[in-house]
Parts: structure tokens; C-alpha cells; sequence
């Protein structure tokens, strides 16, 4: 059981030290940070309950609508409500960069619930292509959904609203193109492979896009400062 779960855990951990680990303005780890894996984790529960209802209750007849668009909706709303309402407003929310971590935060906690709930059931045997692959997503929607947090948090107050917006837009679209890579493609070498080497490479330029903002942010700071001197 410590062997699974560690397993089960190390990739999120993992993927979270990376883009922690490329903030160049991080100072201590905030508790907020904590705080949105646990958010995460904990939304977990009730996605997975309201999917098992809707399945139940036949809800949706078509699997496409049921597998794919659905529980992509749903998964994103939910990481999207809780940075909308836990932190987007928060003291700790400190430059557009940060977006990108408490995105991947929140994003992680419920991968890694995911994963540690999966593994239980299927066995050590799917450990490595969860970790490359629905774990990996996970943590590259929060990238991007966080990116436009970001944007959001530090622009002008006119077009805040339009960035909260792409925050969902955005990771919805990359989560719906994934499942569907999946529900499309028996063989991942042709479906899911090229979607996350694109995802990737996607999220990766987010992050560098971010840390431009942040840099820019703090150099605007910089200057209203020596200005009021």
C-alpha cells in the first residue's frame, strides 16, 4: 500500500516542483499553495459523485457526450470555480506567474486523487502511462487555465472579466481535445502522444509568457517606487 501510493503521489509532486522550480520570483512556498492541492483533492469526491450519478441515471445516451464532453466540462468548471473563489482575490496571488502555480496546484490535488483511486484498482502496471499522460494533462490544464488567471489578476479592469472567462474556455477546449485523442484512437501512439507533446509545448509557452508578465509587473512596481521617491 506505501508503494502504491507513493507511486501514486510522486508524479504530482514531481510536475509541481518543475513549475514551482522555474518561478524565478518564488520566495517561501505560500500556504495557499497547500491549500489549492487540497481544494483539488477534495473536489475530487463530489466530480467523481455526479459523474456516477449521471451515469446511472442515463442521463446522456450518447458515450461520446457522456465520456469526452461532459466529464470535461465538469472537471474544469469545478478547478475553475475554486481559483475563481479561493484565490483569485487572495493576498498570496502576488504576480501574474503565480496564477500558473495555484492553477497547477488545484489541477494536481485532483489528478493525484485520481490517480491514487485508479491505481488502487488496476494495479502498479498503469502507473507509468498515468503519470505521462491523465496526470501530466492535468497539471498542463491548470498551466493554462492559471496563465489567464494571471493575466486576469493584472490587467486593467475592463478586460478581467474577458481573461476569467478564457481561463475556462481554454482548458475546457484542451481537456475536450484530449479525451477525445483518446476516445478517437485505440493506439495512444497515434491519438494521445502528439496531443500531449503538443500540450507541452503549449503549456511550456504559457509559462514563459507568464514569467514576461511577472517580470513586467515587477519592473512597473520598480518604477512607481524610485518615481514617489
Amino acid at each position: 500500500m506505501i508503494i502504491l501510493l507513493t507511486v501514486a503521489i510522486a508524479p504530482g509532486l514531481a510536475l509541481f516542483s518543475y513549475f514551482y522550480l522555474r518561478d524565478q520570483f518564488a520566495g517561501e512556498p505560500s500556504k495557499l499553495l497547500l491549500q489549492s492541492f487540497v481544494y483539488g483533492a477534495v473536489l475530487t469526491f463530489p466530480i467523481l459523485f455526479v459523474q456516477y450519478v449521471f451515469e446511472a441515471e442515463g442521463v446522456f445516451t450518447n458515450n461520446f457526450i457522456q465520456n469526452v464532453v461532459f466529464s470535461s466540462v465538469i472537471e474544469e468548471f469545478f478547478k475553475w470555480l475554486v481559483l475563481l473563489i479561493a484565490v483569485y482575490r487572495h493576498v498570496d496571488f502576488e504576480d501574474p506567474y503565480d496564477g500558473i502555480l495555484y492553477g497547477v496546484s488545484v489541477s494536481l490535488g485532483f489528478a493525484t486523487i485520481e490517480n491514487i483511486l485508479y491505481l488502487l484498482e488496476f494495479g502498479l502496471q498503469t502507473a507509468f502511462l498515468r503519470a505521462f499522460l491523465p496526470v501530466s494533462s492535468h497539471a498542463l490544464f491548470g498551466v493554462v487555465m492559471g496563465y489567464y488567471f494571471g493575466k486576469a489578476k493584472f490587467s486593467k479592469s475592463n478586460t478581467r472579466k474577458r481573461w476569467i472567462c478564457w481561463a475556462i474556455v481554454s482548458s475546457v477546449i484542451l481537456h475536450l481535445s484530449y479525451n477525445t485523442s483518446l476516445y478517437i484512437y485505440d493506439n495512444i501512439v497515434y491519438g494521445a502522444i502528439p496531443f500531449m507533446l503538443f500540450l507541452w509545448w503549449f503549456g511550456l509557452r504559457k509559462a514563459k509568457q507568464a514569467h514576461q508578465l511577472s517580470l513586467s509587473h515587477y519592473n512597473d512596481q520598480n518604477s512607481s517606487g524610485q518615481s514617489e521617491d
